[in-house]
């Protein structure tokens, strides 16, 4: 079944590199970035999973925590994890799922048949405190995530979950927000105190409140 926006991200008690991993208590109220990789020893998951080793004060700055989930075992994912640190430069600091018998993977609808019949496809979901699904991206096997991008996400969600506001094209950290089209100019004015530019009356711009 597709894994929608607004769903309950499903729970699950699977092996990990970090051992037996219950899903929800592990996340424990924090966001995660919860991603798949088609299988292990392959290169461009190899460079994702060192790069996102090295975003760990990134994470941490917003409350949230990596997890990866591959169709291998442990066994191979620890030795995996060898080959990362070697050519990435960097430690593994958060736990690979094992899944040889796709029960995870299924859960969250990871085989795409028209793909590959085994193999997960390049999933990428960040979920909330309260478990809600806010993102879902599907990549290709042949394109590396963009993680700078999941980044972005992650600052949009957490600004917008806190102030009445939108964030436009390319919105980066500090950038002008959109109010939002519910809010009156009078309640615009209440809530942004250093005001706001009225370009249309659907579309009003002002200074990230958080800034």
């Amino acid at each position: 079944m597709a894994i929608r926006l607004g769903d309950i991200a499903p729970d699950f008690t699977a092996q990990s590199t970090d051992g037996e991993i219950s899903f929800h208590n592990w996340k424990n109220d924090q966001w995660v970035v919860f991603f798949s990789h088609p299988k292990d020893f392959t290169p461009v998951c190899t460079t994702e999973l060192g790069y996102t080793a090295k975003l760990k004060d990134e994470f941490e700055a917003r409350n949230t925590k990596a997890i990866a989930v591959s169709v291998d075992s442990v066994d191979d994912h620890q030795a995996w994890v060898g080959d990362i640190e070697e050519t990435q430069g960097t430690a593994v600091n958060f736990p690979i799922i094992a899944d040889p018998d796709r029960v995870v993977a299924d859960l969250y609808d990871m085989i795409h048949p028209n793909a590959d019949n085994t193999l997960t496809v390049r999933s990428v979901f960040i979920i909330d405190p309260a478990n809600k699904v806010r993102l879902t991206l599907t990549y290709p096997a042949s394109t590396g995530r963009n993680f700078d991008e999941i980044l972005r996400v992650l600052d949009s969600l957490q600004l917008t979950d806190g102030y009445k506001v939108a964030t436009p094209v390319n919105w980066t950290q500090g950038g002008d927000v959109i109010v939002s089209p519910a809010l009156s100019d009078d309640e615009a004015n209440e809530l942004f105190p250093s005001g706001f530019t009225k370009i249309k009356p659907y579309l009003r711009t002002t200074a990230q409140p958080n800034s």
